[in-house]
């Protein structure tokens, strides 16, 4: 049962973190989605700023493990790298939320330090795959490498922003298509 709550905590708090940030999370609100008391959650977690770092770091953790298994899905890298604003689509086919990360990045002034060393991470991992596929599949030098990989990631960050602002996934799909257009992502 404790794993089990620990667990609902974690989902919960993802789901809230995704639609309100950092500052959306309330130990009361949570515990109420949870169906536990607000006590309960401190026997997880003893603060906020631990709760964020744990909803974080399970984030990036889940979001590097899908990018390695469509990597094993496919042996096709230029195929891995037009699937990947997949990966970002997601969260705006579930209820108009956001990338956790990026949301939270946006907060970042007023992030807990462990909370913005897991938003980092989470930038880092999806930058570093990047790099890592944008080689293989031999679509920049390898020293131009890091440079198209944050242009993508930012990219598709801000794509998910304004379809989000505007709750309008085929907005998104239309900024991804156009970023193919334009060579930063392969066709």
């Amino acid at each position: 049962m404790i794993a089990s709550s620990k667990e609902a905590i974690l989902a919960a708090a993802k789901r809230i973190a995704q639609a309100h940030g950092y500052s959306g999370l309330n130990f009361r609100d949570l515990a109420d989605d949870v169906g536990i008391k607000a006590a309960s959650i401190y026997h997880h977690f003893p603060s906020k700023a631990d709760l964020g770092a744990a909803v974080a770091r399970r984030y990036w953790e889940d979001t590097a493990a899908d990018l390695e298994s469509m990597l094993a899905e496919t042996s096709d890298p230029v195929r891995c790298l037009s699937r990947y604003p997949d990966v970002f689509r997601k969260a705006l086919e579930s209820d108009n939320r956001m990338c956790l990360c990026s949301f939270m990045a946006a907060e970042y002034d007023d992030l807990p330090e462990a909370v913005r060393q897991e938003v980092k991470t989470f930038a880092d991992v999806n930058v570093a795959w990047l790099r890592r596929v944008l080689s293989a599949a031999a679509v920049v030098s390898s020293d131009e490498s890091e440079g198209r990989a944050r242009a993508i990631f930012s990219a598709i960050a801000g794509a998910q922003l304004i379809a989000r602002s505007r709750s309008d996934v085929s907005l998104y799909d239309a900024l991804i298509d156009s970023y193919r257009l334009a060579g930063l992502l392969p066709a």
